[in-house]
């Protein structure tokens, strides 16, 4: 039987679809093809108003979802033509959704967490099996539901004899430190990634991101800046612990440049991917500070500025793109959603305790019969 899945992903960046299709038949995952498209803008907008309370939420998230899904489509059909493949030969396709809320273990005690999707529509548009809803049944027994990536980042970048670690730098950044020395894996949320930057970068050039941190690299770090966003209290929470935009926001950032307006928008830029470099690097070196390698993946893998920040704060570590280890950045995130696809169909947990704080492993997902 096939071992092809295909994976897709739209993440906190807001910045595109990826899909990969990659056949598992072998010792390590294989990526036979990736495609990408961009968001249209009237849906990046809408997807990104929904991430706080708007009018008229529950009809504008059901469109949004619908519309979101036939991009999901599009890619699937692109993907299986780039590599001769018939929708037949792929067991599962593995639709993350778009994350708008993420609030988990808050208000009632469990909390919930919320991606826009429409997996039945999916199944129905494409004629493959749909694994959708992977973080809820984290979140239902008494875990963050994310990050959901260091198990594969464990199967695909694990090493017996070697301790490293995997960043993903998203809209929100997370790491995953695989220690051979320690029984458990070891993975959380940083804090942000590319959504703070993003949204400055926006707002002062009309551009959707700071292409290789050369706007950034034009300002001066603003210490006292620094300062106020690092004191937030997410950053000094002890893992497991999640976050995303309901935190990590404008009004967030506006909050803090209170009494500080008159500041360069490019002083802003570099005090943001700062900021992120050090939630990263601090995270890493609380967790694991004999690591000698950094494999970073996500969107901010392609910022050369951010790049070199993180191998400034971290001198005794080797900072390098996943592309190095045989995953181009992008293609990291969607090729770990065909893996929970994967792990789902055949009736394999895919969590991590010691990750979500969980009471236990479990099976991710729900699936969609073709």
């Amino acid at each position: 039987m096939s071992d092809l899945y295909i994976g897709l992903m739209s993440g906190t960046s807001l910045d595109g679809v990826d899909a990969v299709l990659a056949d598992f038949g072998g010792e390590r995952p294989r990526v036979l093809g990736h495609t990408s498209a961009p968001l249209p803008p009237e849906l990046k907008a809408e997807l990104l108003a929904l991430n706080a309370p708007t009018d008229n939420e529950l009809h504008r998230a059901a469109l949004a979802a619908n519309a979101l899904v036939h991009i999901y489509a599009d890619q699937v059909q692109a993907v299986l033509q780039q590599c001769s493949v018939a929708a037949s030969a792929v067991r599962a396709v593995g639709a993350h959704g778009q994350t708008v809320r993420h609030r988990p273990q808050e208000f009632d005690g469990t909390g919930y967490t919320l991606q826009l999707n429409s997996p039945a529509l999916l199944a129905e548009l494409c004629g493959i099996a749909v694994v959708a809803d992977f973080r809820s049944r984290d979140v239902a027994a008494g875990g963050q539901g994310a990050p959901l990536v260091p198990p594969f980042h464990q199967a695909f970048f694990g090493k017996p004899e070697q301790t490293l670690a995997v960043l993903n730098i998203g809209g929100i950044s997370n790491i995953t430190v695989l220690d051979p020395g320690q029984a458990d894996v070891c993975g959380f949320d940083c804090g942000p990634g590319n959504a703070l930057m993003d949204a400055w970068c926006l707002l002062h050039t009309g551009h959707a991101f700071d292409d290789a941190g050369r706007w950034a690299a034009q300002g001066q770090v603003h210490s006292p800046l620094l300062e106020r966003l690092l004191a937030e209290p997410f950053f000094a929470k002890p893992p497991p612990k999640s976050t995303g935009r309901d935190l990590f926001n404008q009004p967030w950032l506006q909050a803090r440049l209170a009494g500080m307006e008159g500041l360069a928008p490019q002083v802003v830029q570099a005090t943001l991917t700062k900021l992120t470099a050090l939630a990263c690097t601090r995270s890493l070196l609380a967790s694991a500070p004999h690591c000698r390698t950094l494999i970073v993946c996500g969107g901010g893998a392609l910022n050369a500025f951010l790049m070199e920040r993180l191998q400034q704060a971290l001198p005794g570590c080797q900072v390098t793109s996943s592309a190095a280890f045989g995953l181009p950045p992008l293609q990291v995130e969607a090729t770990a959603f065909a893996w929970l696809a994967r792990q789902a169909v055949l009736g394999q947990t895919a969590s991590l305790k010691s990750v979500t704080g969980a009471r236990g492993a479990r099976i991710l997902g729900a699936i969609y019969p073709a």
